[in-house]
């Protein structure tokens, strides 16, 4: 049996992973703001450095899989927290914990991402940029400042949803760029990342105004399927990614949607390299 370690443990699809994890025999060290083996804040870099350090304690440090799954919705007020939850905190998070999955010999890294940097068309070009030179107050400044030059029909919907789809976008692309780099393969470290939907968790019925949950036929986005995820959908395909035999699957963005984005972008999958 191996050693876990979960970031948004407490609820949605962390709560998820961890169940699936816990069923399989596995020890999960879940992270969290809240009822959690580690309490600490993803969104500061004091947080961050405490989530590293208590993980390591508790895991003795090796870990045979990282799901970093923390992450908030495009209904949080602030933009820049935003880019400092979605973005620099899984990616300084995994980045610290990279030794002690090389250590176990077979470490996974899965990173939740979301069909939102393929589906929603207000990517910040600028702010992916700063999120993947890694100069996080000046992704916060841009961040803020784009916030404010939208137009108010956008706030009043989702306040940050476009640096919530950029944070995650830039995830993609880190993920993508990050998993082939020597540090990583050449050590056995494996990563990838998972792209859910509409998944019925409590960030999702926050961000779109709803109790209970909506009509899949009336949400904005297509749903092919006629159904929304639920949280286990992605604790599935996370633990498949995590197991050790897991192991020529690396630099993968998997879409756990429901067809959502096949639907809006049916041609945008293969794209033919160009000379």
């Amino acid at each position: 049996m191996g050693t876990y370690a979960v970031t948004g443990s407490a609820s949605g699809i962390g709560a998820a992973v961890v169940a699936n994890l816990s069923a399989a025999g596995h020890t999960v060290i879940g992270v969290d703001l809240h009822d959690a083996d580690v309490i600490a804040d993803l969104g500061t870099s004091d947080g961050r450095a405490k989530a590293v350090q208590d993980i390591l304690a508790n895991s003795g440090g090796t870990l045979d899989g990282v799901a970093a799954v923390a992450g908030v919705g495009p209904s949080v007020p602030d933009a820049a927290a935003v880019m400092s939850i979605n973005y620099f905190g899984p990616v300084a998070l995994l980045e610290a914990l990279r030794p002690a999955l090389e250590r176990s010999g077979a470490g996974r890294a899965v990173v939740i991402g979301s069909n939102s940097a393929t589906t929603v068309p207000l990517i910040d070009d600028r702010l992916v940029e700063l999120a993947l030179a890694g100069d996080e107050d000046a992704a916060r400044k841009h961040a803020r400042a784009a916030q404010n030059a939208m137009p108010r029909e956008v706030l009043d919907m989702a306040p940050s949803i476009s640096a919530y789809a950029s944070s995650k976008f830039a995830l993609a692309r880190w993920v993508r760029r990050t998993a082939v780099t020597p540090e990583w393969a050449r050590r056995g470290v494996l990563l990838n990342a998972i792209a859910p939907g509409a998944v019925l968790t409590p960030l999702m019925l926050g961000s779109t105004g709803n109790t209970t949950e909506p009509d899949a036929d009336e949400f904005p986005t297509p749903m092919p399927l006629g159904v929304f995820g639920h949280p286990e959908d992605i604790a599935f395909w996370v633990h498949q990614f995590l197991r050790p035999e897991a192991r020529y699957t690396t630099g993968a963005i998997l879409y756990v949607d429901g067809g959502t984005d096949a639907a809006m972008r049916p041609d945008a999958q293969p794209t033919a390299m160009t000379l």
